[in-house]
């Protein structure tokens, strides 16, 4: 699905990422951690190809950068970030948005018929929120708008997911609400390779196998989970003493306060 070899990038004589070795294999999903600034999205802007990288190999859904087409490339991968939603209208309703992802358009400029609202209501459906069909956007909760993104980004069928801090200032009701939500996507047949972007350990649940733990612009770790996601590797990767538990199948990191 994904395959970076010695991938690395500078910008304006800024070290971004360096030496960077990833492969992410059919039926993996993937966590990806780092600080702010330890170049999380430039590496996911250069997996789906937004960026270039200054050297090293890319190869995407089978696509080998400087040999294909990137435009066709970008279809078949789906994202839901931040960027996303400032670019959507606010004063849209949630079906026309969700139907613009038909197109990999904001806002919606082709012709379309029965066949792609059918798609439409076929999505909502899929996510429990067909009982948001027709309302503005801007009257959503924040968790709904983010499902409504998602929904958006299925409903072109992508190979590749990309959720970037989809829970980002969530309470704890619509974080669960999206997990589950992720949950279910995973397990259905089908379903794309996820990427899942966070800073909280607690939304690290058992359908993310793979962890990736980025620092620097370097890989600091990366494999299973619970093999990546340990109180010695954290504390070393955060640079403070932490704490690792697990409860249930839940992750919970908090600081060490008896080591300083």
């Amino acid at each position: 699905m994904i395959n970076l070899a010695d991938v690395s990038m500078v910008r304006d004589s800024k070290q971004i990422l360096s030496d960077i070795n990833w492969q992410v294999k059919p039926g993996q999903h993937w966590v990806l951690m780092g600080l702010n600034g330890s170049g999380k999205s430039s590496l996911l802007n250069i997996i789906s190809g937004q960026q270039w990288p200054t050297s090293g190999t890319v190869e995407v859904l089978g696509e080998r950068f400087g040999s294909t087409k990137i435009p066709n490339l970008r279809k078949r991968i789906g994202w839901v970030g931040s960027v996303l939603n400032a670019k959507i209208n606010q004063f849209d309703t949630t079906d026309r948005i969700i139907l613009s992802g038909i197109f990999n358009s904001i806002g919606i400029y082709q012709e379309y018929g029965q066949s792609e609202l059918d798609q439409v209501d076929e999505v909502m459906n899929r996510l429990n929120i067909t009982h948001l069909k027709g309302r503005k956007y801007l009257t959503c909760s924040q968790g709904q708008q983010q499902l409504v993104l998602i929904a958006r980004s299925l409903i072109s069928n992508p190979e590749l997911l990309i959720l970037d801090e989809p829970c980002n200032g969530l309470d704890i009701f619509a974080t669960e609400q999206i997990l589950d939500q992720v949950a279910d996507l995973i397990s259905q047949e089908n379903a794309p390779t996820v990427l899942y972007v966070t800073h909280q350990a607690s939304e690290i649940t058992p359908m993310f196998d793979h962890t990736l733990l980025l620092k620097d612009g370097l890989i600091f770790d990366q494999g299973e989970t619970s093999q990546v996601l340990t109180t010695e590797n954290l504390s070393l990767f955060y640079d403070h003493s932490v704490n690792v538990d697990k409860h249930g199948n839940r992750y919970l990191v908090y600081l060490d306060h008896s080591k300083g």
